[in-house]
């Protein structure tokens, strides 16, 4: 069995993928088999196993505390250190708190700055917040 496995989200993707890559073949499959058939390639016996597994597996965090990492904060480029990462009951988020090597300038009017060396977000396993800004765009975003 492999002791990293996926979300449960992304094993019922690759079952659907699947069946889809059966039907351009010409063959059909139903969805529970495709179930099975992507539990028996992790080395679980079904598919109630492997998603028994799967969800009383914490996410993975996308980074860990002390290290160096880059991104957008507002639309701005940064560069800092995670100072603190922590697992979120709900699934795939994170908190975590940033530390800037250089303060940021959160403010896009040329009239006045407001700037941010610290800060802290919900993140997913991308990195990704998921407010965003009014032009559509995460929070946070590592680079990873």
């Amino acid at each position: 069995m492999n002791d990293a496995l996926p979300t449960i989200e992304t094993l019922k993707d690759q079952a659907r993928r699947l069946r889809k890559s059966l039907e351009r073949q010409g063959q059909s499959m139903s969805h529970s088999r495709a179930l099975e058939a992507v539990a028996h390639q992790y080395g679980f016996k079904d598919w109630n196993t492997i998603s028994a597994r799967a969800s009383n597996t914490p996410p993975l965090a996308p980074v860990y505390v002390g290290e160096a990492v880059s991104g957008t904060y507002l639309g701005q480029p940064f560069t800092g250190r995670v100072l603190g990462i922590y697992a979120l009951p709900a699934h795939d988020r994170f908190r975590i708190t940033l530390h800037f090597d250089e303060p940021v300038d959160v403010v896009t009017f040329d009239s006045f700055s407001a700037y941010r060396q610290r800060v802290k977000a919900i993140i997913d396993s991308r990195g990704t917040t998921q407010q965003k800004t009014s032009n559509g765009n995460p929070h946070l975003q590592l680079h990873l």
